[in-house]
C-alpha cells in the first residue's frame, strides 16, 4: 500500500478498544487489520502479513499468552513484533512476557501517543 508505514495487526474481544487503536495507527498512517481473539490472530496472520501485532492478553478462546507463544513458535511468524496490552501489570506478567519474547508491554488504560511510538518503534520506524 503506498504510503503505508507497514500494516498492524490489532488484536482484542473489546470493539471499543478495537477501534480506538485502529483509529489511532490508521491516523499515523499505518494499514490496520483486526481479530477478535487470540485464535482470530492466528487464523489471520499469515494472511494478513503485520510488521507489528497489538495483542491483548484476557480473551475468550485463546488468550495473549497462548496466542503470543503460538506465534513465537512458528517459524513464519517468529520475527512479527509483539506489543501486549493488559490491564494486568505485576511483576510477574512482565516476566512472563519475557519469557514468551514479546517485545512490549503496555498497560491499559494505555496512553494512544505511547502506543503509537511504541508501534512505530517496533516497525523500524523514527518517533514522529
Amino acid at each position: 500500500m503506498p504510503g503505508s508505514l507497514g500494516r498492524v495487526l490489532v488484536v482484542d474481544d473489546d470493539d471499543v478498544i478495537r477501534q480506538l487503536i485502529t483509529v489511532n495507527l490508521e491516523l499515523e498512517g499505518f494499514e490496520v487489520a483486526t481479530a477478535v481473539d487470540g485464535q482470530d490472530c492466528l487464523d489471520k496472520v499469515k494472511q494478513v502479513d503485520p510488521v507489528v501485532i497489538t495483542l491483548d492478553i484476557m480473551m475468550p478462546r485463546l488468550d495473549g499468552w497462548e496466542a503470543a507463544s503460538q506465534l513465537r513458535a512458528d517459524p513464519e511468524t517468529a520475527a512479527i513484533k509483539v506489543v501486549l496490552l493488559s490491564a494486568r501489570a505485576q511483576e510477574a506478567d512482565l516476566q512472563r512476557g519475557s519469557r514468551i519474547g514479546v517485545d512490549a508491554y503496555l498497560t491499559k488504560p494505555f496512553d494512544p501517543d505511547e502506543l503509537i511510538a511504541t508501534v512505530r518503534r517496533l516497525a523500524g520506524l523514527p518517533e514522529a
